[in-house]
């Protein structure tokens, strides 16, 4: 871990020095607060050992500078002081994380960074975790695309923006048409296996800022914004092509082939009755459409 220590103090940088080193840590010198900061910019250190009697830091406030400028992670103060005063206890938030009176005990100072270096470590653990939360909230697990919930939140936004901006929008349906009797036939992990591979080939043939998502079991949705029913006819015709060219294969040498079928909804413009709900509905009735004239092909609707 790189440490910065903002002492003008000779010996004492020596001696932090020593006991950092001792746990291989880094020292990175700073002698006022100007420079410290710069070194903090950087963004390589995580970790400052300040001392409050021989640099400028309350003077140029170097402890609410830091803070107020809200880096993406964590910075970690330990300040080095001849008495821990008042405002220290009554203002944690914007002033140092932990004090340590001088003159400095080495095993003190050492046990006091060891402190210091599990709190950020538990700190970045829960980051972590709160990004598995946030991603496990978004996607769906097995296909990586959206799930219900968050395709309908993103389809609304892109609802909006069609709407003020009196753009046209489409909407498609497609579903794997012979999922069910895959699944009965080779099993769970077969049928999620097609499930990965149709979900990678929709996200291939569609444009990076178009909406896809898992609607159900076997029905994924695409929100296209600023396309027109014929365009969006050809972009779910693509994707079922594309789809139904690449094959799963059995550890017994078959492979398996996808039925596909797309429906799409599509509106030149928006109007204040259109809700995402109704295009859903539209563009699902369509693929059951493109099911009842024998599936792998894609019906246009247009609302």
């Amino acid at each position: 871990m790189k440490i910065l220590v903002l002492s003008n103090d000779v010996a004492e940088r020596k001696l932090i020095q020593q006991v950092a080193g001792q746990d291989g840590h880094e020292i990175i010198p700073a002698g006022d607060s100007e420079t410290a900061i710069e070194l903090l910019r950087e963004g390589e250190v995580r970790f400052v050992i300040a001392d409050r009697i021989t640099t400028d830091i309350e003077q140029k406030q170097f402890v609410k500078r830091t803070r107020d400028a809200k880096p993406p992670y964590y910075i970690y103060i330990l300040l080095l002081t001849a008495r821990v005063e008042d405002s220290d206890i009554t203002t944690p938030r914007t002033g140092a994380d932990d004090y340590l009176q001088k003159p400095i005990v080495p095993l003190e100072l050492k046990s006091r960074i060891q402190i210091g270096q599990r709190i950020l470590g538990l700190g970045d653990n829960l980051a972590q975790a709160k990004d598995a939360l946030e991603n496990t909230a978004l996607f769906d697990p097995l296909t990586r695309v959206l799930n219900t919930r968050a395709f309908i939140s993103f389809s609304y936004g892109e609802l909006e923006r069609a709407r003020r901006a009196q753009s046209p929008l489409s909407l498609i349906a497609l579903d794997i048409g012979n999922f069910k009797s895959i699944e009965e036939e080779f099993g769970e992990a077969i049928s999620n296996d097609m499930l990965a591979v149709v979900a990678q080939g929709i996200r291939e043939k569609s444009r990076p800022y178009d909406g896809v998502g898992r609607y159900d079991a076997s029905t994924f949705l695409i929100i296209l914004p600023g396309v027109i029913g014929p365009d969006a006819g050809k972009i779910a015709q693509r994707v079922t092509n594309g789809i139904r060219s690449t094959e799963v294969s059995l550890v017994d040498g078959r492979n398996l082939q996808v039925e596909l079928s797309a429906g799409v909804a599509s509106s030149i413009r928006i109007t204040a009755s259109i809700e995402i709900e109704y295009l859903i509905e539209k563009a699902m009735q369509a693929m059951k459409q493109a099911k009842r004239e024998g599936g792998n092909q894609a019906v246009t609707v247009f609302v």
